[in-house]
């Protein structure tokens, strides 16, 4: 398994009339955090896109439990619990106060494609060797990845990623 804490501090504009951090900034918190995860990993975004390889969002789960407010700091634990699958590649987040109290929690699936096509590809070699020390041999296939109802990880992309 493989989680990286990731700091940010909530902005005034993040917020919405209540005082709360607008649900929608959530995705925007779990992209800065798998950004800074792959960035900790030697891993760059920019170098991946360069090499013709983007990562579209397939699905997004976030549970909200707590409201975040206008200047706490908060801390996003990314966690890889299982090694990724073929294309794609599940993300865990769990989102803390300063306090220690846990606010949210979500989840994205992400889908590695040819920047050209939008068709999947397999994860980039350079990622998986980054990745495998944090995983043992005998890790099982994610659960959500692996659910019913879920489309088989080498299955085509879905039509919002073709061109």
């Amino acid at each position: 398994m493989y989680h990286a804490d990731i700091q940010i501090r909530v902005r005034y504009a993040e917020t919405d009339q209540m005082g709360y951090v607008y649900h929608g900034n959530y995705a925007a918190y779990f992209e800065v955090a798998r950004t800074e995860a792959f960035r900790q990993l030697g891993i760059r975004y920019k170098d991946m896109e360069a090499e013709g390889v983007g990562m579209p969002v397939g699905e997004i789960r976030t549970r909200f439990r707590r409201p975040a407010r206008y200047d706490d700091l908060l801390t996003v634990r990314l966690l890889l619990k299982q090694p990724p699958e073929g294309s794609r590649v599940l993300f865990e987040y769990e989102i803390f106060n300063e306090a220690g109290e846990l606010l949210t929690e979500g989840h994205t699936l992400m889908v590695f494609v040819n920047t050209s096509t939008g068709r999947p590809v397999p994860m980039p070699k350079s990622i998986v060797d980054r990745l495998a020390p944090y995983f043992g041999e005998d890790e099982a296939g994610s659960p959500v990845l692996s659910a019913p109802g879920h489309v088989p990880p080498d299955a085509p992309a879905p039509a919002a990623f073709g061109k």
